[in-house]
């Protein structure tokens, strides 16, 4: 690739990151494009053919060995005599108060920047903003408000019917080995939802979801942002136990998913807290690490959905308590914020 190649791209690299004016003797992006490109700016088309380049190149310069005033004189430029505009700092905006913040305790999460703007809101999803504008946003699954899905689950018009489908479901062969359902548990009018993995051997046993010692402290979780296990709803993103608490198949998560919408759709929860990798990554769509999925606000089909680590990992990880206590607190503001006359 030659050098004035190099620098159309790097060009475009820079513009689409959001730069209006780079160091080449004062010129603006758009200047140098229209001189690299002889006499006028790429077109979209051929910005959108490269952008996968741009991405996978978004932190590297170009190498010194570029002489890009070589290649603006090759275009029949001369940099040296192009006249030098003068240096203009745009005026610094005033900072706007940070909003009031409704807390359980004194150490919640630290603030963060605000990142990209969230889907909009539908009639029965909060909007996401003050005081908890200064969470960034994450991944979003889905457009908000509507049936998520049609076919038999829709005919499913309460959580009673629903379990009553689940203790009958032949979708997967998870059926043939657990001992009993797991369909889920809660107020049917939860403002939050807790979604985990699949049914351990002790939910196998009783049939219900988060019990044994994982199921005590998320107990004890809730109760530090004032909510019972009555108040929630619990539910798993599998329905009957794999053997040997193996991880879940993906024909088993897609056999078994359907049940879990349905169950968000009826509840039409405010805010959905997502324990453990699997659960998040099946929610999310994505193979991202909880480190990078916390944190954030994400969106499933227009519900906040926030990100944590399972109970039954934190009984081994002690360490993981506290970055658990502020992802719990993140949830209450949203769901503070999303209250009449937060």
């Amino acid at each position: 690739m030659d050098g004035r190649e190099k620098l159309r791209r790097y060009l475009e690299q820079r513009r689409e990151m959001g730069e209006t004016e780079l160091v080449l003797d004062s010129m603006t992006v758009e200047e140098a494009l229209r001189i690299v490109s002889g006499g006028s700016a790429p077109q979209p088309a051929e910005r959108s053919a490269e952008r996968s380049v741009h991405r996978d190149a978004e932190s590297a310069p170009v190498a010194e060995s570029t002489d890009w005033r070589a290649a603006l004189r090759a275009s029949g430029a001369s940099p040296e005599t192009l006249s030098r505009r003068p240096e203009i700092k745009p005026p610094e905006a005033p900072v706007p108060a940070p909003p009031a913040i409704v807390t359980r305790e004194a150490d919640t999460p630290p603030r963060r920047s605000a990142s990209a703007s969230e889907s909009p809101p539908t009639e029965n999803v909060p909007r996401v903003d003050s005081p908890i504008s200064d969470v960034p946003s994450g991944l979003s699954v889905g457009t908000p408000g509507g049936e998520l899905f049609g076919g038999t689950m829709a005919t499913l018009e309460t959580l009673e019917n629903l379990s009553a489908h689940v203790a009958s479901c032949t979708r997967c062969t998870l059926y043939s080995t657990a001992k009993n359902p797991v369909p889920g548990e809660g107020s049917p009018n939860a403002d939050l939802m807790c979604v985990g993995e699949a049914p351990g051997a002790t939910e196998d046993e009783t049939g219900r979801p988060f019990v044994g010692a994982a199921g005590q402290l998320l107990t004890k979780i809730l109760a530090a942002i004032d909510l019972t296990r009555e108040d929630v709803y619990i539910a798993n993103v599998l329905k009957h136990r794999p053997p040997g608490n193996r991880n879940p198949l993906p024909e088993e998560v897609k056999a078994c998913s359907p049940y879990l919408i349905r169950q968000i759709e009826l509840i039409r929860p405010k805010v959905i807290i997502a324990f453990g990798t699997f659960a998040a990554q099946t929610l999310l769509d994505t193979k991202l690490s909880i480190g990078k999925l916390r944190s954030q606000i994400h969106r499933y089909y227009g519900v906040p959905l926030i990100v944590t680590y399972h109970p039954a990992a934190l009984l081994r990880n002690p360490s993981w308590k506290r970055p658990t206590w502020e992802d719990v607190q993140l949830a209450r503001r949203i769901l503070d914020s999303a209250s009449p006359g937060a």
